[in-house]
Parts: C-alpha cells; sequence; structure tokens
C-alpha cells in the first residue's frame, strides 16, 4: 500500500448482512413476528398455546412471559424482543404480554413512518416527548390505594391472576399473594436523606419471597410461611428436627479435612504412618467443629459438605446440621435477619384499556400542536396505544370498530375510567367493574416499550456471523411458536 492512501478493511463474506432501510425492516417484521404470537394471549378470555419442550413434555400456558421462555427465535432483534418481557417481570412481576404488544405496535406504526422518508432520529425524539406526555396521563388519572385494605388489595391482586390459567383458584392465589406480601414488607418512618417521601411501604419480593415446588400435594394445600424453608434434611438421623428460637451459624465451607489443591501421593512405609495420618484428618476436623461449638450454637447451615466424624461431633454437642445448602438459600437465611427494602408505588390505574385510551385520545389531541414532521410520529404513538383495547376486544369476539369508536368518544368527553370488558367485548365503567391495575406496572411498560422501539429504529445494519444450519431435518422436538423455521434469517423484506 502506497504511503497516504487510505486502508479498505474487507469484512468477511461469510456472514450476512443487511444495511439502512433493509435492516431496519428486517427489525420491525421481527419484532412484529414475536408480538402477533402472544397477542393472543390479552385479558381474561385469552387462548392458550401448547408448547412442546425437546424432552417431549407438553405445556399448556397463556403466560405470555412463559411462552417467550420457552420459544427460539433465530432474529437478533426478535431476541431482543424476548428480553423485553422477561426485564418486564423481573422489574414489577406483571405486564409481560402488554409490553410486547405495545412495542411490537410501536414498531409496526414507525414502518409507514419510515416509507414517508421520515428520519429514526426524528421518530426517536417524538417517541421521547410522546412518553413523557403519557406518563404524565397515567398520573392524573391514578387513585390512590389503601395497602391495609384487604377488600382494595385483594381487587388489586386479581386484576393480574384473573388472566392466568390459574384463575380456577383465584381467591386462594389472591390471599397467597397479599399474605406473602405483607409478610416481607415493612412501613418506612422518619426523614428520608435520598428524596424518597417516608410513610410509605417498602417491598422487595426477588430477595425475601420464594416460591417452593413439592410434588404429591394439591394446589389447595398451598400455603405461606413466616420463615424461610429449605428442602433439606438433617445430616444425622439423631439430630433434632424442631428448635425454638435456635442459635444458628451459617457457614460456607467445608466441615471436612483439607484435601489438597493438586493430586497428591503419599507413600507409606509403616502401619502406623498410615495411623498417623487418619489421625492428623481427624484433629482437623475435631478443632473445626470445637471452634463452632465454642458459639454454642443449635443449628449449622453449610453450603459444603459435613464428613461423618463431624456429624458424630456435632451430635454430641447436641447440634443440629443442615449441609449443601444453595448460596441463595444461604443469603436467604441471612437476610431474613436483616433486611432490606425497596420501594413500593400505592397507585393504581383503570385497567381494560382505559389507560391506553386516555394515552391515545391525550396524544391524538397533542399532536395538532406539534409543529413540523413530529406530529406523525406522535399520531403514530397514540394509534399504538390503541392496540391494548384493541385486543381486548378481538379476544373477547367483540366488534372492534363499533366498540373503539365508543370508548374513544368516551375518553373525548373527559370519562377516562371507561374501558373493556374483557369477559363482554364490551365498553363499561373500570370504576364500577372494579378493575384497577397497578400504576407501576403500566408506567414500567411504556418505558420499555419505547425505549425497545428507540433500539431497534436506531440499527442500520446486521450482521450475522453464526452458521446456517444446511441439513435441519424434518420434525424436531422444539418447543414450538417463532422457532428458526419461523423467522429465519431470510426473513421477507417489504
Amino acid at each position: 500500500m502506497q504511503a497516504g492512501q487510505t486502508p479498505v478493511f474487507v469484512m468477511n463474506a461469510a456472514p450476512e448482512r443487511q444495511t439502512g432501510r433493509k435492516a431496519q425492516i428486517a427489525n420491525i417484521v421481527a419484532a412484529k413476528t414475536v408480538a402477533d404470537v402472544i397477542r393472543s394471549c390479552l385479558g381474561p378470555k385469552a387462548m392458550l398455546k401448547m408448547l412442546l419442550d425437546p424432552m417431549g413434555g407438553i405445556l399448556l400456558t397463556n403466560d405470555g412471559n412463559a411462552i417467550l421462555r420457552e420459544i427460539e427465535v433465530a432474529h437478533p432483534a426478535a431476541k431482543n424482543m424476548i428480553e423485553l418481557s422477561r426485564t418486564q417481570d423481573e422489574e414489577v412481576g406483571d405486564g409481560t404480554t402488554s409490553v410486547i404488544v405495545i412495542a411490537g405496535e410501536l414498531l409496526a406504526q414507525s414502518h409507514t413512518l419510515l416509507e414517508r422518508n421520515i428520519h429514526p432520529v426524528v421518530i426517536i425524539s417524538a417517541f421521547n416527548k410522546a412518553l413523557q406526555e403519557s406518563l404524565d396521563v397515567i398520573q392524573q388519572i391514578s387513585i390512590p390505594i389503601d395497602t391495609s385494605s384487604d377488600e382494595e388489595m385483594l381487587s388489586l391482586i386479581k386484576t393480574s391472576i384473573g388472566t392466568k390459567f390459574v384463575i380456577r383458584w383465584s381467591d386462594l392465589m389472591c390471599k397467597l399473594a397479599l399474605q406473602a406480601i405483607r409478610t416481607v414488607s415493612v412501613s418506612e418512618s422518619g426523614s428520608s436523606t435520598s428524596g424518597i417521601p417516608t410513610g410509605i411501604t417498602t417491598v422487595d419480593i426477588k430477595r425475601y419471597a420464594r416460591v417452593e415446588k413439592i410434588p404429591g400435594g394439591a394446589i389447595e394445600e398451598s400455603k405461606v410461611l413466616d420463615g424461610v424453608m429449605l428442602n433439606k434434611d438433617v445430616t444425622h438421623p439423631n439430630m433434632r428436627r424442631r428448635i425454638a428460637n435456635p442459635r444458628i451459624i451459617l457457614l460456607d465451607c467445608p466441615l471436612e479435612y483439607k484435601k489438597g489443591e493438586s493430586q497428591t501421593y503419599i507413600e507409606i512405609s509403616k502401619e502406623s504412618q498410615w495411623k498417623d495420618f487418619q489421625d492428623e484428618e481427624e484433629k482437623q476436623v475435631r478443632e473445626m467443629c470445637e471452634r463452632i461449638m465454642e458459639f454454642k450454637p443449635d443449628l449449622i447451615f453449610t453450603e459444603k459438605g459435613i464428613s461423618d466424624y463431624a456429624q458424630s461431633i456435632l451430635l454430641q454437642g447436641n447440634i443440629t446440621a443442615i449441609r449443601r445448602v444453595r448460596k441463595s438459600d444461604n443469603n436467604r437465611i441471612a437476610r431474613a435477619i436483616v433486611a432490606r427494602n425497596v420501594v413500593f408505588n400505592p397507585f393504581l390505574a383503570p385497567g381494560g384499556g382505559a389507560t391506553e385510551m386516555a394515552i391515545s385520545v391525550r396524544l391524538q389531541q397533542r399532536a395538532k400542536t406539534v409543529q413540523g414532521i413530529e406530529s406523525w410520529p406522535f399520531k403514530a404513538v397514540a394509534d399504538a396505544m390503541e392496540v391494548i383495547p384493541r385486543t381486548l376486544v378481538q379476544n373477547a369476539g367483540g366488534n372492534a370498530i363499533r366498540v373503539l369508536t365508543e370508548l374513544r368518544a368516551k375518553h373525548a368527553s373527559g370519562e377516562h375510567s371507561w374501558g373493556i370488558n374483557g369477559d363482554t367485548g364490551k365498553v363499561e365503567d373500570m370504576k364500577k367493574y372494579g378493575l384497577y391495575e397497578s400504576a407501576s406496572v403500566k408506567i414500567q411498560t411504556l418505558k420499555t416499550a419505547v425505549e425497545a422501539a428507540k433500539v431497534l429504529l436506531r440499527v442500520d445494519d446486521i450482521v450475522q456471523a453464526t452458521r446456517k444450519e444446511k441439513d435441519q431435518g424434518g420434525g424436531g422436538g422444539g418447543g414450538g411458536g417463532v422457532g428458526e423455521g419461523a423467522m429465519p434469517e431470510d426473513m421477507p423484506q417489504d
């Protein structure tokens, strides 16, 4: 290469590459395909999906997050959409189907904008402004909830459980969920140094609540235990199984003799040397047990093993020992003593698509005041918000055009509590119907969906370095849904 000449980098020809408008359209098609898979799983009249796992097992569910966990996808945009559902479930525990449906509709509306040659940066800027406007709407139409009222809390929980396959045990599951929340909740008082208002309830479900499944029982036997449950037995049959107010020691080390870090060879020429070697091992174990017994514990948990000799020593000291406890369980026992909490927001927003329709009507009005081409993305977000009430009507077998027109007129006149009755597919006042959802779930759903749409719109180059399997076979025991056969790399383009 001559001096001063610009170097040229040539990419490997093996990876497939999509650039520009073609890459953007591919992402939109992939995201829309994932959304269409679980669209029929929204609402109380949700359809079931039958999934076949690789081991041949069959799973029937209408939980969007559970469905997306089982299916396999090849397109990177589709994988990104599946991560949305997982993020939503980890953050707020509900709205996993709604976030995918809204994100897919936002991208579908963006397709029309791209065809009008509106730059993605302009669309993203308008999406940000529309998101802020939407959050203001949620705050205006939300109402506070008394977390100490069983009736109000059970009504809220039913809005989440009522759309799941477990609705036949709705009353039991709602009571269990409420009891579990109150078991780990703490009321804050005093001043706050981080700017968080005082007098609120803090809850940490992820750290302090756990579901343990025991084979052989009935669902009606489910209960909430005020404590930490471990599916473990004592190491020695003569150890105590019931101890009131025990002194507990948590260990992450084994109560066994210390083994060599690498393969060790020992040459023994006399029988006494073998005896001395065994005595040294027992001495190590005895010293560890005696050091522990100085604290006079009643119960010992360890993440590692406990030798037979250590068990006999602990039994003589009337100490119960449980070994090979998972680290997460060991930490949960420690946190049962020292609690840390996160903020729980006690506000409710009307359900049944009422919140989404209120946002849609507000954004349609706001779009009329926006100057320039940003008014189009505003209208696109407003149209995308209607996908929730429209899907509820369609899943209930109603006339979407007629019902949405009636609902839109209600909200235009300021009646923001009106939504869709998911059982009948007709317009109904959510105040009388008693369907309110957590405002935190609505806020997180909008933020996650808009952010996902913005990320995919900024992508203008897709490079897939993975090799295609030329001989994929016929049947396969895949999980069904959007697999590699449903969304290959050479998906149809517009």
